[in-house]
């Protein structure tokens, strides 16, 4: 049927309604609806426990589990929900996350005092359905549906609802049932202890217009997938958060239009001096290979094994810390002497072979005296000299519980130790390195991490040195201690990546071949795995399991449709629209009803835009004055309409209510229309009316727009 076919017959249907019913009608009032909508309507709603204690689950359970029903008044943010529509419980919040629940609608919208104890003592009210569950699971012993199956069994549905009563579409809705009769039971604790790297990964990107708090909700989303509870205060979640981020388990990088493969992955970089530390100006300048943000946060993933409890954590309060080398890191003559210290749990250091026990070379004196009368070093030796400082610093400042640091040049570290015990001499029969201390080894990664993981700058080329505690990022550093301390299989630590404004770059240029590495089942560790060569270092690279991706995404810059469809298949997209509701303690601080106010301005960007250009409540929430929300409308709203319809002003006035249909002069409540007089040779009277639109330079009037 062609579509003048179709609006044809609409019109028909509509004059015969309208004559039936004796007046205009709309064809999504519940009435009318239910004549022509699908009678086998789905809706999906929510419960999380963290938020709602459900006292009775036990029983109810039980009860569905014996035969009956149970009724429960449940919060939806739809009134569309009718008599006998089904219903899916999900459960969200940090464990057990999935649809744990079925049954159908009881009793239709209405509207009843908030669930909230002090809202509903402040009077507010809310839409609720009754729920009558004819099949309650406890997701701990029964068969459920676990959120990662959900996304990764039925598309086109968003299965992290920001409300509760969302319609399930068709689709979804006939393949959920499936999933539902054919669920599997829970897995015991014994299921539960998974090889490393078996966690499921999650790429998420959270998108919508500006202003609905996409970046705001990101900390949320890394505390949870990081394993760690969500606090309901904001104050302490950005707390949970910072420590994380200071600690390297969650990164943020925002994107942008110049942002490119060598920023984000790996790249060369153009360096001056050599790496083991020579002046810059005898060795010249060369290219070096640099990991980008995406490289180093994959390389903690991987490398961790889980981390240590909290009773067994090793804590670098109170111990002082050294940066040392064993052996030269370029010279392959000498990689023997790395792995032995690491087989034989202690650390090695060179520098004559002098035994430095005796109890007189607490003394650098007598340190220096010893190397004059036995070293072999021609020419002046002082407090100064490297054979001197060396063995002074291993023997005397040393202490046991310090931890060590050990180098691969001047740019990477590859191991870190407790010392354990006392300077020890052990002469070798090819003489060198007879001085040892016995070490702890806390975490070993032979390729080397860059130094700026752990320390502000890079290391020298002394070969032990204490590094300063205030160019120390000891969260890190205390990550990397803790990280490889569990023996045998064990969860390892989640790790985060926040992309901001994802939508800014060039995806595909920015990923390049990584972006297939990004599916669940092709990250390390799973029956799909895939590693791809890196084009500028060599190396064979592959994204952990445990590497979670969360990304922003403003509707407003580009549509979701715009995405590389790569990009599109390989990521969760969450939608984040305005929520007038959230400014309503907003609305009685400022004696403004900003919650309608919103809502009548985003219908009219709706009808004459499109809704992915909509206000976002972030814009209003901090605003305690009427002068405030007057600075959010003159400062931000209005430019920002301006930018919408390029400087159409006749359509931003529609939006704030200010337009008439007719060619004088107008006052409005935000802007102010004055009437341009013609030049000469135009001024006939046939000429088109030309306006100018100014921003009112005094309070604005809101009765206007919000009584329209």
């Amino acid at each position: 049927m062609r579509i003048s076919e179709l609006d044809s017959h609409l019109l028909a249907l509509r004059g015969r309604l309208e004559t039936e019913l004796g007046r205009e009608i709309d064809f999504y009032e519940p009435d009318i609806e239910q004549r022509w909508r699908d009678s086998d309507a789905t809706y999906l709603i929510s419960w999380n426990p963290s938020r709602w204690d459900w006292e009775t689950f036990a029983q109810d359970r039980q009860q569905t589990a014996s035969g009956g029903t149970v009724v429960h008044r449940w919060r939806t943010s739809s009134k569309k929900p009718k008599p006998d529509d089904k219903v899916f419980l999900i459960r969200t919040g940090d464990d057990f996350r999935g649809i744990i629940a079925r049954g159908r609608v009881a009793k239709a919208a209405y509207s009843d005092l908030h669930w909230d104890k002090e809202q509903a003592a402040a009077g507010e009210t809310t839409d609720f359905i009754d729920v009558e569950f004819e099949d309650i699971r406890d997701p701990g012993k029964d068969a459920y549906i676990p959120h990662a199956v959900l996304t990764s069994k039925i598309s086109g549905q968003d299965w992290s609802p920001q409300s509760s009563g969302i319609l399930i579409k068709p689709a979804a809705a006939r393949a959920l049932e499936k999933l539902w009769e054919n669920a599997e039971p829970a897995k015991t604790d014994v299921e539960k202890a998974v090889p490393i790297m078996g966690s499921t990964s999650h790429n998420i990107i959270l998108y919508g217009p500006p202003g609905t708090g996409k970046t705001y909700r990101t900390a949320e989303e890394a505390v949870r997938l990081c394993g760690e509870s969500v606090p309901d205060d904001r104050t302490a979640l950005m707390a949970s958060y910072q420590r994380l981020l200071a600690a390297g388990r969650i990164e943020f990088v925002t994107f942008h239009q110049s942002m490119a493969y060598e920023e984000f992955v790996e790249g060369r970089q153009p360096m001056t001096g050599a790496d083991d530390g020579e002046d810059t100006s005898s060795a010249g300048f060369r290219l070096e290979t640099v990991p980008g943000i995406f490289r180093r946060i994959a390389k903690r993933a991987e490398t961790s094994r889980g981390h240590s409890s909290e009773e067994e954590s090793t804590r670098v309060e109170g111990r002082q810390v050294f940066k040392m080398s064993i052996g030269e890191a370029n010279n392959p003559e000498d990689a023997h002497l790395f792995e032995e210290a690491i087989k034989g749990n202690y650390a090695l250091l060179g520098f004559e072979d002098i035994d430095w026990s005796d109890d007189k070379f607490e003394s650098r004196e007598a340190i220096i005296e010893a190397c004059k009368a036995q070293g072999s070093q021609n020419g002046t030796v002082d407090a100064r000299s490297g054979m001197v400082q060396m063995p002074f610093i291993f023997r005397n400042w040393v202490r046991k519980g310090d931890i060590v640091i050990v180098s691969k040049g001047n740019g990477l570290f590859r191991a870190i130790g407790e010392f354990t015990g006392g300077y020890e001499f052990a002469p070798r029969p090819e003489g060198g390195y007879a001085h040892r201390r016995a070490v702890r080894w806390l975490w070993i990664d032979r390729d080397g991490v860059p130094v700026g993981e752990i320390y502000s700058r890079k290391f020298s080329q002394k070969s032990i040195y204490a590094l300063y505690d205030a160019e120390l990022n000891v969260p890190a550093l205390e990550r990397y201690m803790n990280s490889q301390q569990n023996e045998g299989p064990s969860e390892p630590e989640p790790f985060v990546l926040i992309i901001d404004e994802i939508n800014r770059a060039n995806i595909s240029k920015v990923f390049g071949e990584l972006i297939t590495l990004l599916e669940p089942d092709k990250r390390l560790g799973q029956p799909n795995q895939l590693k791809v060569r890196l084009p500028y270092s060599g190396d064979e690279f592959g994204v952990p399991s445990n590497l979670h991706i969360v990304g922003t995404m403003n509707t407003a810059d580009r549509s979701i449709a715009l995405l590389d469809t790569a990009l599109r298949r390989r990521f969760t997209f969450r939608e984040m629209m305005p929520d007038p509701a959230v400014l309503k303690k907003a609305a009685t601080r400022t004696g403004i009803d900003l919650p309608n106010l919103l809502t009548i301005i985003n219908e009219r960007i709706e009808y004459l835009y499109d809704r992915d250009h909509q206000i976002g409540h972030a814009y209003f929430t901090g605003c305690n004055t009427r002068a405030d929300v007057d600075a959010v409308m003159r400062h931000k709203v209005i430019p920002l309409l301006a930018e919408y319809f390029f400087e159409d002003w006749g359509k931003i006035a529609a939006v704030l209510g200010d337009l008439e249909t007719h060619d004088r002069p107008i006052k409005g409540g935000f802007l102010n229309r004055s009437v341009l007089k013609a030049p000469p040779g135009l001024d006939n009277g046939e000429a088109m009316p030309r306006f100018r639109w100014d921003v009112r330079d005094d309070g604005f009037d809101y009765a206007r727009l919000l009584g329209s």
